[in-house]
């Protein structure tokens, strides 16, 4: 049974297992969902505190920055008088129809505030959790693409900060003298957010452009046959995207996307002329059609081999040795016999073990000499049986 005491010290070990990698740098998809979890965890905390951050800086001045709230309204507060509502104390103000509208727009500026001031450690908990599955030159190149994306957003959103004013000032002089203009906090602040947010978008599309040149799928032959339309279609873009509809707003933002297009034009230029240099001309060349293969190499003098060395006359050959004087034979030694004259009869050869089994079947194998197969038995009488002796003695010679 585990004590109270091994169980925290068996815990602590797990968890430090768990954060140890391997020796190449591999993680498993376990590891990788728990680095995902603790990075995104760290974010999500540091939001959180830099919308609080936000919470208090929207209704409070930071030294000589003034508040956020201040801010946002300054385009609609730098408008004429005449053309804006203002408070009994002559401060220009925006309007709240519900009784949690200005706590609810104070956390929504807030939270947006916290996302922006906060996004260079979030931005790095993306980057750090990304890079080590890339190369070295991968990282570099996703690197200075999201340097670039990044500077491409905020001088959008300077940009519409700028502009959003004299849009204002076209937009709510339309009717001026008919009616004073009352602007509701809620809709102007999502008003600002959208101008912003759309400005800094649209400044991305160079940029895109470019990566698609650097890709190969887009050339700068075609962008410049392209370019009257493509300036066309940003114009109607421009005047769909811009919240506000002005004329001033959308021809800001499709004039600064033509600048954002023709400076991409130009780095695609420069990037195919350098892609044409280090590009062999055969690839270019058609299929029937036969490139010059140019002047061929001129050929150096061949080395001398030198002088052939003598091998020399052939080796005597010895006297040749007879094949019974390399392997001799020596005289068979005849086999020994019993007493009773017959050879001993082995179990090795199959010839022998038959031979036995024929004399049993012809007699008892006695010797017989050849001066006694013509005469009787002089005890007997009788015939004796020259079967059996002649199948002994011949069997005799064959074993």
């Amino acid at each position: 049974m585990t004590s109270p005491t091994t169980a925290p010290k068996k815990r602590l070990l797990a968890i430090k297992k768990r954060k140890e990698k391997s020796a190449d740098g591999t993680m498993s998809i376990v590891e990788h969902i728990q680095e995902l979890r603790q990075r995104l965890f760290a974010s999500l905390l540091v939001i959180g505190i830099g919308t609080i951050f936000g919470y208090f800086w929207y209704g409070s001045t930071l030294g000589p920055i003034p508040s956020l709230g201040d801010i946002l309204k300054e385009p609609y507060c730098s408008l004429d008088p005449t053309m804006r509502l203002s408070a009994a104390d002559g401060q220009c103000a925006l309007l709240a129809t519900s009784p949690f509208e200005m706590f609810l727009l104070r956390l929504k500026v807030g939270s947006l505030a916290g996302l922006v001031i906060t996004s260079p450690f979030w931005i790095a908990q993306i980057w750090g959790y990304i890079t080590p599955g890339l190369k070295k030159n991968e990282r570099r190149w996703t690197f200075g693409v999201g340097a670039a994306a990044g500077v491409l957003f905020l001088a959008g959103a300077v940009v519409a900060y700028f502009v959003l004013s004299y849009g204002l000032e076209f937009l709510m002089s339309m009717g001026d003298n008919v009616q004073i203009s009352a602007l509701n906090g809620e809709k102007y602040f999502t008003f600002v957010l959208a101008l912003i947010a759309i400005f800094g978008v649209s400044f991305e599309v160079p940029l895109i452009t470019v990566l698609l040149n650097l890709a190969g799928v887009i050339s700068y032959d075609q962008l410049q046959s392209k370019r009257r339309y493509i300036w066309a279609f940003l114009f109607v873009f421009a005047a769909f995207a811009t919240p506000g509809q002005d004329p001033f707003s959308m021809v800001i933002l499709a004039l600064a996307l033509c600048l954002l297009m023709e400076m991409a034009t130009q780095i695609a230029r420069i990037n195919d002329k350098r892609r044409k240099r280090k590009r062999p001309d055969w690839l270019d060349a058609g299929d029937e059609e036969s490139t010059s293969i140019g002047a061929a190499a001129p050929i150096s003098s061949p080395d001398s081999l030198g002088s052939a060395s003598d091998i020399g006359g052939p080796a005597a050959i010895d006297h040749p040795t007879s094949v019974s004087e390399q392997y001799p034979v020596g005289v068979a030694t005849p086999a020994p016999r019993s007493s009773s004259g017959a050879r001993p009869v082995t179990q090795s050869t199959y010839g022998r073990r038959e031979g036995l089994d024929l004399r049993a079947h012809y007699g008892n194998g006695q010797q017989v000499t050849s001066n006694q197969n013509n005469h009787t038995d002089t005890h007997s009488g009788q015939q004796p049986n020259n079967g059996g002796a002649q199948a002994g003695g011949y069997f005799d010679d064959v074993l």
